[in-house]
C-alpha cells in the first residue's frame, strides 16, 4: 500500500514540488492503522486502499488510494459511498473530514459526494461534510 500511495500521489506532489521517494512511503507507513483500513479489491486484486479514522469530532477519510488503472470507472465513487452510508457507531460523530491535495483530481470526487472546502493552504485542502441521518 505504500507503493501504490507513492505511484498515486508522484504526479501531485511533484507538481507541487513535495515528492519525495522516501518520504512519500514513510508517511504512508507512520500512520498505518491496519484495523482503519480496508483494501480495495477488484477481481480478486487489491487495487486500493482507504482508512477510516474514527476521532471525537468527526469521522477521518484517510489514505484512500486506487491504482492508475482502476480510476475513473466509478469505483472511487462507491467505496466512497459506501464510506459515508457506513453505519455510524457512537464513537463517530456527523462529520466527515480529508484532506486533498492542492489541484488533485480527487478533489471533484470529494465535491460530488457533498464535502466542502474548510480551510487550504499551498499544499492541502481540508474539507468536510455532514453525514446524512
Amino acid at each position: 500500500m505504500a507503493e501504490l500511495r507513492a505511484v498515486v500521489m508522484r504526479p501531485d506532489l511533484e507538481r507541487l514540488g513535495r515528492f519525495d521517494a522516501v518520504r512519500v512511503r514513510r508517511r504512508f507507513l507512520d500512520g498505518f492503522t491496519p484495523e482503519n483500513t480496508r483494501v480495495i479489491v477488484v477481481d480478486g486484486a487489491d487495487v486500493g486502499s482507504i482508512a477510516v479514522r474514527p476521532e471525537a469530532d468527526a469521522v477521518w477519510i484517510e489514505h484512500f488510494y486506487l491504482a492508475t488503472e482502476s480510476q475513473g470507472e466509478g469505483l472511487g465513487g462507491a467505496v466512497l459511498a459506501d464510506v459515508l452510508t457506513g453505519a455510524p457507531t457512537d464513537a463517530e460523530s456527523s462529520i466527515h473530514r480529508l484532506n486533498v491535495l492542492q489541484g488533485s483530481a480527487a478533489r471533484r470526487l470529494y465535491e460530488r459526494h457533498g464535502f466542502v472546502v474548510e480551510s487550504e493552504d499551498d499544499v492541502d485542502v481540508f474539507m468536510a461534510r455532514a453525514t446524512a441521518t
